[in-house]
């Protein structure tokens, strides 16, 4: 009898979710089953999940193929009439027991509930990570925003916080199984605990969580709203060292008139001091960020803007998405550009960023980095650089290099 397989796509709060589906899965004695944890976030993120359910089906002509995540949640019809799928859960749905106790149907099935009326966040304690060697928490679910380029509100809900009780709970029990980094994540969790009445933040949480498990070695968080984060946080990337000196922020833009458009909450300005405060706090800090490329009405010089950030700033971990219309958005009934000058204007920001990365990395060569080793020869160190090391360690040991030389993805050392 096959067992469960689980395919996830898109961000880390799905490879959360991907393990809680592993578990209840499990429970539920479903085998022989597929799972396609899909992603939404831009066009191209769908076309990926469409071929990834053809390719499983392909693959596994008899097992029962469930589909879920935001593409299924957004549209689930659309998914349901692939001749290849029997199941269509919902982004709270597949974080049910009762959804996984299934007997594969004549006709797809599907079980998508309104996710704009969904209530607190249900927690759920993983004990691992399939294949990882640091392990992903969410602490937080939706959004309350509203920019013109993003469907997830729509795929995800309302802004809602997991309890710093349970957090504690869960975090100390993936260290007990011997995790040593722990990645924070969420839709935007910088609102982290907007949706109770007290003042109680994203900062406090991160204190209260670090007093409680000690032997938590590294934690990281993911994409950060630079117009959200907290003085309490600023206090803790000063003065806590197993918070990671690698931070990513939801930029998107550097020109005033396409954040306008894009109803982002900071400004260029903003986006600087945000920036200039965080290397005051940690003057080793590696900062990445998201960055569209290509965003309606975006003119050469709006564009020039943001590269010129890029460079100034020197941010060093780019994430550049080429702008796609996503049905449903302000954005996609605004004067769009061509697609040719998207995917120039894309490659440029990747070179740029690439450029600063390698700048980054020539400045290490001689230093001491603690790596976390991900597979043999091969880990991160606490920038979130790429290390290649001479050695045969079990991933998820720890080892302080020397860093030697430069590769064309990071950095290669020796242990010492």
């Amino acid at each position: 009898m096959a067992d469960l397989e689980i395919i996830t796509l898109g961000c880390r709060l799905n490879a959360f979710e991907s393990e809680v589906m592993r578990q209840l899965g499990d429970r539920a004695g479903l085998d022989d089953a597929v799972i396609i944890n899909t992603c939404a976030v831009t066009g191209e993120a769908e076309r990926q999940a469409r071929q990834a359910i053809r390719r499983a089906r392909r693959k596994n002509p008899e097992a029962t193929l469930i589909v879920t995540g935001c593409a299924a949640q957004l549209a689930p019809e659309r998914y349901g009439d692939m001749p290849e799928v029997d199941y269509i859960l919902g982004n709270k749905e597949k974080l049910d027991l009762s959804a996984f106790k299934l007997r594969k149907p004549n006709n797809p099935s599907k079980s998508v509930s309104d996710i704009m009326r969904a209530g607190n966040v249900k927690p759920h304690l993983i004990t691992g990570f399939d294949g990882r060697v640091r392990a992903f928490v969410q602490i937080q679910q939706g959004c309350d925003h509203r920019c013109t380029f993003c469907i997830i509100p729509f795929a995800r809900g309302p802004n809602r916080s997991v309890s710093v009780g349970h957090l504690v709970l869960q975090v100390t029990k993936l260290v007990a199984k011997g995790f040593k980094e722990v990645v924070l994540t969420g839709v935007d969790i910088c609102s982290y605990g907007q949706d109770s009445k007290s003042r109680y933040g994203l900062g406090d949480m991160i204190t209260e969580l670090l007093d409680a498990v000690p032997d938590l070695g590294r934690l990281r968080l993911s994409s950060l709203d630079p117009a959200a984060m907290d003085d309490t946080l600023f206090k803790l990337i000063a003065e806590e060292p197993r918070l990671m000196p690698h931070f990513h922020l939801s930029l998107q833009a550097m020109d005033d008139m396409v954040l306008k458009r894009m109803k982002r909450r900071h400004t260029r300005d903003n986006g600087f001091s945000v920036i200039e405060r965080l290397k005051r706090a940690r003057p080793d800090i590696t900062i990445g960020a998201d960055l569209i490329a290509g965003f309606p009405t975006e003119t050469d010089e709006m564009f020039i803007n943001t590269l010129n950030a890029v460079k100034s700033l020197k941010l060093t971990h780019l994430h550049v998405f080429p702008y796609s219309v996503r049905e449903g958005t302000p954005a996609a009934k605004m004067p769009g550009i061509s697609d040719d000058i998207i995917k120039a204007r894309a490659a440029i920001l990747r070179d740029a960023g690439n450029q600063e990365f390698q700048k980054y990395c020539l400045k290490q060569v001689d230093s001491i980095a603690e790596v976390l080793i991900e597979k043999p020869g091969y880990g991160y160190n606490e920038h979130y650089v790429a290390v290649e090391v001479d050695c045969s360690c079990k991933p998820g040991s720890l080892v302080n290099v020397h860093i030697e030389g430069v590769t064309d993805v990071g950095l290669r050392g020796k242990i010492i």
